[in-house]
């Protein structure tokens, strides 16, 4: 085989045989590993801007720009990924992705300034927005129906937990060390990764010849990246902190999408979309992507307030809130393989029904907690709100892009992530925004901070109880995809 040339490897998987082939459970294991540690990285930045303030004497709304450059990154390239994982081999997306995400740890890690670090973050972004549609679309592509969904469990770990770890990781390496140890200890595994993947990773797949249309590419990033900004800088807005209001970015991005949306369905006649639209045509997908992107929203609104709660209002200091929420991170990623199993006997309802109602009573427990509220209600609130989330994520992946025809997994999977940028913008803008107004009204009032920040937490995870009741209900719309793959049986 030559590896340059595009040319697949010509072992495949067998629908009907449960065994996957030596070469696809190399790619998948190395995908897997590659994929944890680059999403890892999404979101070790959080806890450690107090710090790069002091170090590099930058303001907060300048120090953000690391955690909201690297999802304004992720928003304008995920997109363009139908497209290029279409065009250009297995072992090139990876090759190219990973070096990526090194050469941006390393530029990150060595960075003499402030804008340096943002530039490094940048290109660690444009790895990781490639990583997770290659992980999708090649477990989707050779991995058979009848253990998709185990498969896609794994994948669930990556894409939940890792994010959930990330400030603990980030908070055990700040205790004893400086900032730059966030990327001095992930390069290593990081050019392992590369290294592996180039010996081990073979041409599973045959690039096709398809043209990338430069104005959908502007107005992708137009419309994503004005909506994720805009979403994003909705918090920092209603506490009077922002350089721009974010009508602006998110009407920009409204049009934009308006106008993306348009060219798509012109180009997908021709099958030149940058982005192909047809997997909304399928049900289960739209069923499945509106109940994910609710989990979704839920989860990263949780992922901001919690650790706002846990320092502000309780007191701890940046490591003991990653403890806090690590055991929630863990019990996510050990029940994922089990409910990934439990989908390929029983399908996705008797999964999500359930999973969806825990998500809902979890976001209302949490409207319990104040500033008497013990740690262990604390940690069991958020070990159940993980259960739920747990149960919930493999099955809708599965189910949603399983739904799809097999030219369509690379779009429908970069369509699925996509929006899972934007639902966690929006739910993360939602919370505070809410928060932020509900204190700000509480101090009015004559309330102590803490009491006033009690309070807006409070009203913020009561919303989020109430959107969970809308996964709850269109839960009962999801079923097991109808067309599964040619020759497999569907159970």
């Amino acid at each position: 085989m030559t590896a340059d040339t595009g040319t697949p490897v010509q072992k495949t998987a067998d629908p009907q045989d449960d065994a996957l082939p030596r070469e696809i459970k190399i790619v998948i294991g190395l995908l897997l590993v590659a994929t944890f540690v680059v999403v890892l990285n999404e979101t070790i930045m959080g806890v450690a801007l107090p710090q790069l303030m002091g170090d590099l004497a930058v303001s907060a709304s300048t120090a953000q720009w690391l955690t909201t450059g690297f999802l304004l990154t992720m928003a304008v390239v995920i997109p363009t990924t139908g497209l290029i994982l279409k065009r250009f081999s297995t072992r090139s997306v990876f090759i190219a992705a990973m070096s990526l995400f090194s050469a941006g740890t390393l530029l990150a890690a060595l960075a003499p300034g402030f804008p340096v670090l943002l530039v490094g973050r940048v290109v660690q972004a444009s790895g990781t927005a490639i990583m997770i549609p290659l992980l999708i679309t090649t477990v989707l592509t050779f991995v058979p129906e009848s253990r998709r969904g185990r498969t896609m469990g794994l994948i669930s770990i990556v894409i939940a937990v890792a994010p959930a770890v990330g400030p603990t990781f980030s908070g055990l390496i700040l205790s004893a060390l400086s900032w730059r140890w966030l990327f001095l200890i992930v390069l290593p595994i990081a050019l392992v990764a590369l290294a592996l993947g180039a010996v081990f990773v073979k041409n599973i797949t045959t690039p096709q010849a398809v043209r990338f249309d430069l104005v959908s590419i502007v107005l992708s990033a137009l419309a994503f990246g004005g909506l994720i900004y805009g979403l994003s800088s909705i918090g920092e807005s209603a506490s009077g902190h922002t350089p721009v209001n974010p009508a602006v970015p998110i009407a920009v991005g409204v049009v934009a999408l308006a106008l993306f949306v348009w060219r798509q369905l012109l180009l997908q006649r021709t099958d030149s979309a940058l982005l192909d639209l047809r997997p909304f045509k399928q049900r289960s997908f739209v069923v499945g992507i509106i109940v994910l992107l609710v989990a979704m929203g839920a989860l990263f609104g949780t992922l901001i307030l919690l650790p706002i709660y846990l320092q502000d209002v309780q007191g701890l200091t940046t490591l003991q809130t990653g403890l806090m929420l690590l055991p929630g991170g863990l019990v996510m990623g050990l029940t994922a393989p089990f409910v990934g199993r439990a989908f390929d006997k029983v399908g996705p309802r008797p999964l999500v029904i359930p999973g969806t109602m825990v998500v809902a009573l979890a976001l209302a427990g949490m409207t319990l907690l104040d500033e008497t509220s013990g740690r262990p209600l604390v940690v069991a609130v958020h070990v159940v709100l993980s259960m739920g989330l747990g149960l919930v994520m493999t099955p809708l992946m599965t189910s949603a892009l399983g739904s799809l025809d097999k030219a369509l997994y690379s779009h429908g999977s970069a369509v699925l992530n996509t929006l899972q940028q934007l639902a966690g913008a929006a739910g993360t803008a939602l919370f505070v925004a809410i928060m932020t107004t509900k204190t700000t009204s509480g101090v009015e009032d004559g309330l102590a901070p803490v009491d006033a920040l009690a309070s807006g937490i409070h009203a913020a995870f009561l919303v989020g109880a109430g959107l969970a009741l809308v996964a709850v209900a269109a839960s009962f719309l999801v079923r097991r995809p109808k067309n599964a793959p040619a020759g497999v049986p569907v159970h």
